[in-house]
């Protein structure tokens, strides 16, 4: 790829699976103009101290890598998310989600697992027009790759 990668949003496909809930992968659609995904941190790869003689001690950590999408109010993948908010709190369970970004402008893809859905906003913000709706899938792993 040439030093002048896309850098455009516009062009991403993010594919979801629900694993025992939907037979086939979901693509998510009618993103929020701003912000459309985002993580609510970083991965935190690990801890450091320094001992009183001054040396630094280190250790990997595991952590979570807690992501928000963001959808304009007449999104159909917001029904998406309103049936797995819907059945979790019917049958009081956690679904599993998996998810890929292909970020075609950067050729780049990033596989997103064993996650499940955190955060719901249920209901648009009533606003001159529908505010948007977002949802925060905590995912166990991100690996990034090329295309």
């Amino acid at each position: 790829m040439s030093g002048n990668a896309l850098i455009t949003a516009a062009d991403a496909v993010f594919t979801l699976t629900v694993k025992t809930l939907f037979n086939t992968p979901i693509t998510l659609e009618n993103w929020a103009t701003e912000n459309s995904w985002s993580s609510g941190q970083k991965i935190k790869l690990a801890a450091t101290t320094l001992s009183l003689d001054g040396k630094m001690n280190k250790g990997y950590i595991p952590s979570l890598y807690p992501m928000v999408l963001t959808f304009s109010a007449g999104s159909n993948s917001l029904l998406v998310f309103d049936a797995i908010a819907t059945a979790s709190r019917q049958a009081r369970t956690v679904y599993e989600l998996n998810g890929e970004l292909l970020l075609h402008g950067l050729g780049r893809r990033y596989t997103f697992t064993n996650g499940c859905l955190t955060d719901y906003d249920p209901v648009p913000a009533g606003k001159t027009t529908l505010g948007d709706r977002s949802v925060t899938i905590t995912w166990e792993n991100v690996l990034p790759a090329g295309l």
